[in-house]
């Protein structure tokens, strides 16, 4: 139990640093015109941030396998949404950002639904799911990853951000749900045969795909508000009316209590806390970041006042 809420916990460390290294990485690779091309994690992989960055998500990817063994979707998702929050801290310690008070309070809310959740989850193996429901689960990566063709190609770049995070959290979710759908497989051989554990790869490689296109066209910040609210309710509720996650006895409504207020805090706070790859370069090594990275232009010569200039005529004319 104390196992599985600290691999949670650390996961959520992962992913917020993770997403920031991925964020300066990407932003250094050519934007594709179209928005679900894998060809596109291979330019990254010349990337070091992006490595970096792919690796502590990857870390934290197998934490929270850990911590989905034991803990129900709900309480693992909401945690992990927290990632939000660890973001916004690191860019105020490493990168001299200010927080408002605005922030600073949703980031208070934040914990406190972790903790309700955290108190409330009641851990257990799931329920087994039937051979139907495996293949709709996994037959839920087509529409992901044509939402993600869609995104990329038919809407602006503002919102692109938000959809195609938005779509990386539901495959990113697909993940999650089944790796817990898996736990109720007794042997490697049911998990090899199980058509989730295929899923399951899928899932992470359309999200991987759908994430680094998001962050391409714009703000990190962003692209982790869809990601966030999209990877914590979908999950969830799946688990509470498919796998048999539940809350302890009669904290029922405090658990939704958790869970809503950790949702709305973590999208709230990352849709009002920008943190562009400018603003992370300027506290990256040097040759961590490149030549590449976008930053600030040098701002232009202001052009003499007009008064100035007509005096500066008058004496050349004396002169003359």
């Amino acid at each position: 139990m104390f196992v599985a809420y600290l691999s949670a916990f650390a996961c959520a460390v992962c992913y917020g640093v993770g997403s920031i290294l991925q964020s300066v990485g990407a932003r250094r690779t050519a934007t594709t015109a179209g928005a679900l091309d894998p060809r596109l994690l291979v330019r990254l992989a010349t990337q070091a941030p992006y490595l970096a960055g792919m690796g502590l998500d990857l870390i934290g990817w197998l934490l929270s396998l850990v911590a989905v063994r034991a803990l129900p979707l709900f309480a693992v998702q909401a945690i992990l949404v927290a990632s939000v929050g660890v973001t916004a801290v690191l860019a105020r310690v490493f990168l001299g950002l200010r927080l408002r008070r605005a922030q600073v309070g949703t980031l208070v809310v934040l914990g406190l639904g972790v903790v309700l959740l955290a108190v409330t989850a009641a851990p257990g193996k799931p329920r087994p799911v039937g051979s139907t429901a495996a293949v709709l689960i996994a037959l839920g990566i087509l529409p992901t990853a044509l939402g993600c063709l869609w995104a990329g190609r038919a809407l602006s770049e503002g919102r692109a951000v938000l959809a195609l995070g938005g779509l990386s959290g539901l495959a990113f979710g697909g993940t999650a749900l089944c790796a817990r759908a898996l736990e109720a497989d007794h042997t490697l051989v049911d998990v090899v045969a199980d058509p989730l554990s295929w899923a399951l790869l899928v899932y992470g490689v359309v999200g991987m795909v759908a994430f680094a296109a998001a962050l391409q066209r714009g703000s990190v910040t962003i692209a982790m508000a869809g990601q966030a609210t999209a990877e914590t309710v979908a999950p969830a509720l799946i688990g509470l009316t498919l796998l048999g996650d539940h809350a302890r006895s009669g904290s029922g409504g405090v658990a939704a209590t958790g869970f809503v207020l950790t949702v709305l805090a973590a999208a709230w706070l990352a849709a009002h806390s920008h943190v562009e790859p400018a603003e992370v370069a300027a506290g990256l090594p040097s040759e961590a970041v490149g030549p590449d990275v976008p930053t600030a232009p040098a701002p232009a010569a202001a052009p003499a006042p007009a008064a100035a200039q007509s005096q500066t005529w008058r004496r050349t004319d004396r002169r003359r």
